[in-house]
């Protein structure tokens, strides 16, 4: 017998209708959505479907075509920041966040982009009123993580996404420890932009996340290449989100991420 305890960084056992959904992906439709015409190929358009209806539903979005399906968070916040960003803008994150939001928004300070980390509290948590102190003119995004994962902390995500929205700037989550956990409402919280991995709170695979980007957001894609669609077309499409999922897409992993994150809707988040 054997107690595992790292739920925090990956998830298990996972449900046993994950385990379903990723062997019927691999045993039984085996094909690419978007890649043919034929049945196997359309039934893998199908999981693709419903697994990013299953995400906005999850996260309270209104246009499931808004879910960019990643292998991780980390790709995730990378398409978010590298997407939007420019040399120039200014981004406000804390003292609280993790490599994989820290670490890109360091390299961009490098290309040219602005950088003020405010201090969390001895408790971990972020004063909004620091927040609002850091705004500039050129505040292009305020980007948070919504829950530590060293400490537990919660930030108060509410107060933080209503300065940015006043100041005109983007809201960057990084949920990796909170979708799943938390309910999330990108809508009523005002989150334009969300990155989540698949395999924590959300019971799917390893190498599986997601990206949510509002309407009103326009993305630049991290990776061009082969998407399945405007084949004919030697320029990456910017359509939302077949443009922003070059390659062969983890079919299996993306099953298995549907398949927990309707456990997680139907147990409660």
């Amino acid at each position: 017998m054997s107690i595992y305890l790292d739920n925090a960084a990956t998830t298990y056992p996972k449900p046993e209708s994950v385990y379903q959904a990723v062997m019927h992906a691999m045993r039984e439709v085996g094909a690419s959505p978007g890649r043919g015409g034929h049945r196997r190929s359309l039934e893998a358009g199908r999981i693709m479907f419903h697994a990013r209806e299953a995400a906005a539903t999850l996260f309270s979005a209104t246009d499931s075509s808004r879910i960019i399906f990643t292998h991780s968070a980390t790709e995730a916040l990378n398409m978010a920041l590298r997407g939007t960003l420019a040399t120039g803008d200014h981004v406000i994150t804390s003292s609280m966040e993790h490599n994989s939001l820290i670490r890109p928004l360091r390299l961009l300070e490098k290309q040219g982009v602005d950088l003020t980390v405010v201090q969390a509290g001895p408790d971990g948590v972020i004063d909004p009123d620091d927040v609002r102190r850091a705004l500039m003119p050129r505040t292009r995004m305020i980007a948070i993580g919504h829950v530590s994962n060293v400490s537990g902390t919660i930030q108060p995500i509410n107060c933080i996404s209503a300065i940015a929205r006043a100041a005109g700037a983007m809201f960057l989550l990084d949920a990796a420890q909170s979708a799943g956990s938390i309910p999330i409402d990108v809508v009523s919280s005002a989150i334009d932009l969300l990155a989540a991995p698949g395999h924590k709170g959300l019971y799917g695979p390893q190498g599986t996340g997601l990206l949510y980007a509002a309407a009103h957001v326009a993305l630049t894609p991290l990776l061009a290449g082969g998407t399945g669609t405007n084949s004919t077309s030697e320029v990456q499409p910017d359509a939302v989100p077949e443009g922003f999922e070059s390659g062969t897409h983890n079919l299996p992993g993306i099953a298995g991420l549907k398949a927990g994150m309707e456990f997680v809707m139907e147990q409660g988040v």
